[in-house]
Order: C-alpha cells, then structure tokens, then sequence
C-alpha cells in the first residue's frame, strides 16, 4: 500500500528590506492553512526576507510533502518569474527527487485575481467623495 499523496504549498514572493512588507503573504498563509488544515504551507521569499525558497522547499519536503505546488505571488511575469523561478524549480527537483514540483503562474495573471484587484480600485472610488 502507497502512503497518502501529501500536497504542500509554497508561495513565492520578492521581499523587501522592510519586514512588515511580508504580512499580506503570512496573512495568506494563515489564512490557507485554517481553510484547509491538512495542507502544509509556507512561505519563501527572493531577497532580504527568510526563508528563501530552497530552505521553505526542504520543510515542505521534512513534514512528508510528495507533491509541491509553487504559487508565484507577483502581479506579472517579469525577469524573476521567466529566468529565476524555472533555475529555483530545477533546484528544488534535484535537491528533492521524490517530490512532484509544480510551477503555477503569476498570482497577477489569474482572472479571479485581477477581477479582485479591479473591484478593490473601483470600491475606493466611493470613498472619495
């Protein structure tokens, strides 16, 4: 008998000097883990913020993750999302061979994303009268 499929959940994004800059996405990840208490989640960032992404990868690998969906959490594609993802994703794959490693695309190229955010500007609209 095969042990149950696991499937974690990392969420990308760059960081930034400024710590506080982290609180929506560990909002995000609170909020995942109490809509869904049996997915580990973590959170990983590019520059200046811990953990990078090789460490919250080999986390979601200890606690038994044999699936990892990795959620890009920037508004576009840009340079970080083409070229540094895919060398991550490579890395993560290697350093975790068991592991089925899925890359999702950017947060800000998701319809239900981008209907929120325009619902989000027009909604401030009224507060300025």
């Amino acid at each position: 008998m095969h042990p149950p499929l696991l499937h974690g959940l990392l969420l990308f994004a760059h960081g930034a000097r400024d710590p506080r800059w982290a609180q929506p996405f560990d909002d995000m990840a609170r909020r995942i883990r109490t809509a869904h208490p049996g997915t580990p989640v973590e959170t990983a960032y590019l520059d200046f913020i811990q953990p990078p992404v090789e460490e919250a990868g080999r986390r979601l690998a200890e606690l038994g993750c044999t699936q990892v969906t990795l959620q890009p959490m920037f508004l576009g594609a840009g340079g970080h999302v083409r070229q540094d993802v895919p060398v991550m994703m490579d890395r993560l794959r290697a350093a975790h061979p068991g592991i089925e490693w899925h890359l999702r695309p950017a947060i800000g190229e998701v319809d239900s994303v981008v209907q929120a955010m325009a619902d989000a500007a027009v909604a401030g609209l009224g507060s300025m009268k």
